[in-house]
């Protein structure tokens, strides 16, 4: 059944308990293969690439919460981007964020250029700019929303009119704001992807990723490929995966709470010279974010002033982690331009703004005061005298 709220669906949305036994969470079926009672008799499965019962249920939950027709979950996020864009042919191209995830431009400027799949860096923030790079190579869209790691705010809606009109794949990459806080199929999205190591997982203890088709027709492709190319999920991560589901809802609750604090905070220090994020009043993507999202999300990024060391900076953080990745209930901080983005030639990074002072700040569900405190004495330790 479905639920009409996301917090009773987070917890009993998808196969949430165990038929057989009635345990109320599902089994880790730690299988390679199941028995058959015959030649062709299967009991619903028979070998776990193919499909298993706990990877199952996870795939079950995530088609819920987006509002798709199936979902899919592979070993990283990025395993699930390959298999979506394994979607594409040789000759086709693809139109992406101006700033996306390094690992999705590494993938399709160092992977899928072998294959003859090519990518466009398009403003898809301006609708009238990113209809001007669809040239009649253009097969598919991938959009980051907010982007990773401006935060940079894209009109799914918009994009997806206007991407359709042309025949397009809209696919959205939705780990920063999860379903919780926003669901691109309802705006027109036709596959949702998750780096779902991030807020889904929310430990910092698993690595997955997971994709979400529209439409029975798009599933049934994803299926074909999930199985053929074999990077799926294993069942005590789904195990792991669905258990971090459950609590999303309370989690980012706090996590949004906190990071608004520390937005404001930031926005009005003297030692800042910009703050990225789409919860403020006074960022350029509010508006937009306002319409297709609940809140601004979790993710920051900022730039100090002149005068700030900001390897200093780094350094004298004690409560914050320097540390890749995102989403954990601990807050993180990274330096985009030489770690999640340094895969990105200098040149692009510099165009699209992503420059060797900018911050990019997890906040997590620590108390709020202990996460400023330590962000304002690293800030004056930082200051070079």
């Amino acid at each position: 059944m479905s639920y009409k709220n996301i917090n009773t669906a987070l917890i009993h949305g998808g196969i949430s308990t165990d038929e057989r036994t009635g345990a109320v969470n599902v089994p880790i079926y730690q299988t390679s293969t199941f028995k058959q009672d015959g030649l062709g008799k299967l009991r619903g499965y028979e070998y776990s690439r193919t499909g298993n019962p706990t990877r199952e249920a996870l795939e079950a939950l995530i088609a819920e919460l987006e509002g798709g027709y199936a979902g899919f979950a592979f070993a990283s996020g990025l395993a699930a981007e390959t298999a979506v864009l394994s979607l594409l042919h040789s000759g086709d191209r693809v139109l992406i964020s101006s700033n996306v995830y390094g690992g999705t431009f590494r993938l399709l400027n160092q992977v899928f250029d072998h294959f003859g799949i090519n990518y466009t860096i398009s403003d898809t923030e301006d609708i009238a700019a990113f209809e001007r790079d669809i040239t009649p190579d253009v097969k598919a869209v991938l959009v980051e929303s907010p982007a990773n790691p401006l935060m940079t705010v894209t009109d799914i809606r918009a994009v997806a009119e206007k991407a359709h009109e042309h025949g397009l794949l809209v696919i959205v990459d939705n780990t920063f704001m999860t379903p919780y806080l926003q669901r691109p199929l309802e705006l027109g999205a036709d596959i949702v992807v998750h780096s779902a190591t991030k807020y889904l997982g929310g430990h910092s203890d698993v690595v997955a990723g997971l994709a979400v088709t529209k439409t029975k027709e798009l599933a049934e492709k994803i299926a074909f490929i999930q199985n053929s190319t074999g990077g799926v999920l294993p069942p005590f991560d789904s195990f792991l995966l669905i258990r971090g589901i459950k609590t999303l809802g309370v989690r980012l609750d706090r996590h949004v709470s906190n990071a608004l604090a520390a937005a404001e905070f930031l926005s009005k220090h003297s030692a800042v010279k910009s703050v990225h994020y789409p919860g403020l009043v006074t960022d350029k993507g509010y508006e937009v974010n306002k319409r297709q999202a609940k809140n601004g999300g979790v993710m920051i990024s900022f730039e100090l002033t002149d005068g700030h060391d900001i390897e200093k900076f780094f350094e004298s953080l004690k409560l914050v982690t320097l540390a890749e990745s995102l989403g954990g209930v601990e807050s993180l901080v990274c330096h985009p331009s030489s770690m999640t983005h340094a895969s990105i030639p200098e040149e692009i990074r510099r165009k699209v703004g992503i420059t060797d002072g900018l911050i990019r700040l997890s906040i997590g569900i620590e108390d709020i005061d202990d996460i400023l405190d330590d962000i304002e004495q690293a800030i004056k330790a930082s200051e070079v005298s």
